[in-house]
């Protein structure tokens, strides 16, 4: 679903618009929007943009453009997240601290990564499939691993990453 409250720059492309829910938030020109991909309210998604399926981007997060987002990439926006408050009673909006997150342009996120809340991923940086980010990113970093750690960097040669690394 696609809600009237969406803003959408122009040839945005989405793969299977009814097996999409996006609602309240801004995608940019050129971008593409894979299948069961979810972008909630004031979620901000760049120009030229590719995000893969099975992703969610919620409410507080910004990708700037030509960022690259994989499969089954989760962000989060709540560093104590709960159901319910100390009384038992339902959360609302008014009972969490929304903490932004920001990707930088042309960043990289690999598939099944999990990006925590507050978090900036640098310019050009490349964050590898799999990896927990739970802290910000240098400019063209290559991060890896749960937690993600720095392993390289993206005018590094091979050879200069450590062996361990290197797979």
């Amino acid at each position: 679903m696609i809600a009237s409250t969406v803003k959408m720059g122009s040839d945005v492309i989405i793969h299977h618009p009814d097996l999409v829910n996006l609602y309240g938030c801004t995608i940019g020109e050129g971008s593409r929007i894979g299948t069961f991909v979810e972008i909630q309210k004031n979620a901000f998604v760049g120009s030229n943009c590719k995000i893969s399926s099975h992703s969610f981007i919620c409410e507080g997060v910004t990708i700037e453009d030509g960022v690259f987002i994989g499969h089954g990439v989760m962000f989060t926006n709540d560093v104590y997240p709960f159901a319910v408050n100390a009384d038992g009673s339902l959360q609302t909006d008014a009972d969490w601290q929304l903490v932004a997150t920001c990707v930088k342009r042309r960043a990289s996120i690999g598939s099944n990564a999990t990006i925590l809340p507050g978090v900036t991923i640098g310019e050009g940086a490349q964050v590898g499939a799999g990896a927990v980010v739970t802290r910000d990113v240098p400019d063209g970093a290559i991060v890896a691993g749960v937690p993600a750690r720095v392993i390289g960097h993206v005018n590094a040669s091979v050879e200069s990453i450590p062996s361990r690394r290197r797979r």
